[in-house]
């Protein structure tokens, strides 16, 4: 169903009922739909007609306001009708955003202005505040074509600047479909996801749960104390995180009243699943991995045993391929490019790409990730092409060493990348964040256990706070140049 006749039925059916929280701030379905129908008339006053990248048919929206109480509002108004959002993350270095929006050339760019968004027409200049709305005389919000851009999401930038991804209705409306009574989502789902809503695993969950006319809610900032407080007294019984947040999470006592937890961004470990089972004992956990512009992918089932690289079973309506570099398929067992066929996949990147990323081969997309299938479906994940590092004549995948690292005993986060080197061809080099007490002989004799030699890291730094993008991620270019400058952020350890 599309998100904004979702809304208008809720709120005509039960418009008190509580849709967004925020730090103790609640839109009623009633306030969110009529705050949303604000924001609707508001874009077509600025913008009569749309001028973006995307073209005259279409209003883009660009969204800049981070986690905020009117967030959903504006979202809501922004892909409705003949609107396109475009969500950018304010937190990202201002220069990198100038580059975003200088890509994008937006109708509107809303901002944060306290309570309020400022919404603004960079080609005239004109601005309107729009604050919270109880009631709205306004139409009510209008559905747009399936086949309609509706969103421009950008990548997570760990090694370069973020790419813009766009996405028509269809794909979402067809996950929606598959992924609401597959994840058992319904009106009394309150789900929490506190990471930032300008990515797509937190935004994707306040569709759901909105669609499904549960509440959702969010944080502005993630803070474990207060997420937990969160969980605790607003009978949150699903959560959706990535794993650094699930880690941080399980700190205190037993959160019993939790009945599902969602983690995607990274594998979890062995540990993890451990952890996870003591803190929340009554939640069912679900790993899936997809990606941005392929939507979702596989998914586990809960009570797998956890593995370093194997990632479930293929999504409802999803089907998977290994494939050579001619295109021919590949046997159970065997390594090689993940393709899936999916209704979910993006529509594909705006402007000129860099030659990486999205790829399509008829019904077949990609995004250059490698791995291989087991007979009974179940993909393991291995890492990206073009990522991986040949070594004394060894394929190595760093994805993989950097999952086992994780799974190491003293290992909070890792980073793993090849230099080159005059004798192997390249020198496999490892960042980690460690936990207090860990020594340079303990994690040799971990690494040992879990990695051949020709897999172990030659090279290691310590990271004491490991740079991270909004996402949750490991912030990769950034790791890399402190290890090419040898910089003092880093500290050898073996």
């Amino acid at each position: 169903m599309p998100l904004s006749g979702a809304l208008e039925r809720h709120a005509a059916g039960h418009p008190p009922g509580p849709a967004f929280h925020l730090e103790g701030r609640v839109l009623s379905y009633g306030a969110l739909a009529a705050t949303a129908r604000e924001f609707h008339a508001a874009f077509h006053a600025l913008a009569p007609a749309g001028r973006s990248v995307i073209g005259p048919a279409n209003r883009l929206v660009a969204i800049v306001t981070g986690n905020h109480p009117l967030f959903a509002a504006a979202f809501a108004a922004a892909t409705a009708g003949n609107a396109c959002a475009a969500l950018i993350d304010p937190h990202l270095p201002e220069a990198v955003r100038l580059r975003m929006t200088g890509q994008l050339s937006p109708d509107i760019i809303a901002t944060a202005d306290g309570d309020s968004l400022l919404l603004r027409n960079p080609s005239t200049g004109a601005t309107l505040a729009i604050a919270r709305s109880e009631t709205s005389d306004l139409p009510p919000l209008p559905d747009g074509g399936d086949s309609d851009p509706f969103l421009v999401v950008f990548t997570s930038g760990t090694t370069a600047d973020p790419k813009p991804i766009i996405r028509d209705r269809r794909s979402w409306r067809s996950s929606l479909a598959a992924g609401t009574p597959f994840f058992g989502i319904d009106a009394v789902t309150s789900t929490c996801a506190p990471g930032p809503l300008a990515h797509g695993l937190a935004l994707y969950a306040m569709t759901e749960t909105l669609v499904a006319g549960a509440t959702f809610h969010a944080a502005r900032h993630f803070d474990t104390g207060e997420a937990r407080e969160a969980i605790r007294t607003n009978a949150i019984r699903r959560l959706v995180l990535v794993p650094t947040m699930l880690r941080r999470l399980c700190e205190g006592a037993p959160l019993e009243q939790v009945e599902a937890i969602t983690v995607a961004g990274a594998k979890l470990t062995a540990g993890d699943h451990a952890l996870c089972a003591r803190h929340f004992p009554n939640a069912a956990l679900r790993e899936y991995y997809g990606a941005s512009e392929l939507g979702f992918i596989t998914v586990t089932t809960p009570g797998d045993p956890a593995s370093s690289t194997a990632v479930g079973k293929a999504f409802p309506g999803v089907r998977l391929s290994i494939l050579d570099k001619a295109g021919k398929a590949l046997p159970a067992g065997e390594t090689g490019t993940i393709f899936v066929e999916s209704p979910l996949v993006a529509t594909g990147y705006l402007g000129a790409g860099d030659g990486a990323g999205l790829a399509r081969f008829g019904t077949r997309a990609t995004v250059g990730d490698l791995g291989f299938l087991e007979a009974d479906g179940t993909l393991h994940l291995l890492g990206r092409s073009g990522g991986m590092v040949l070594s004394g004549g060894n394929n190595i995948y760093p994805s993989e060493v950097e999952a086992a690292l994780v799974g190491l005993a003293g290992v909070r986060a890792a980073h793993v990348f090849g230099v080159d080197h005059a004798d192997l061809g390249s020198e496999l080099v490892a960042v980690i964040e460690p936990e207090a007490g860990l020594t340079a002989q303990a994690l040799a004799a971990a690494m040992a256990a879990v990695l051949p030699r020709y897999k172990q890291p030659r090279r290691i730094w310590l990271c004491r706070a490991m740079p991270a993008t909004p996402s949750g991620k490991v912030e990769a270019k950034t790791v890399r140049q402190w290890v090419a400058e040898a910089s003092d952020a880093l500290e050898r350890f073996a």
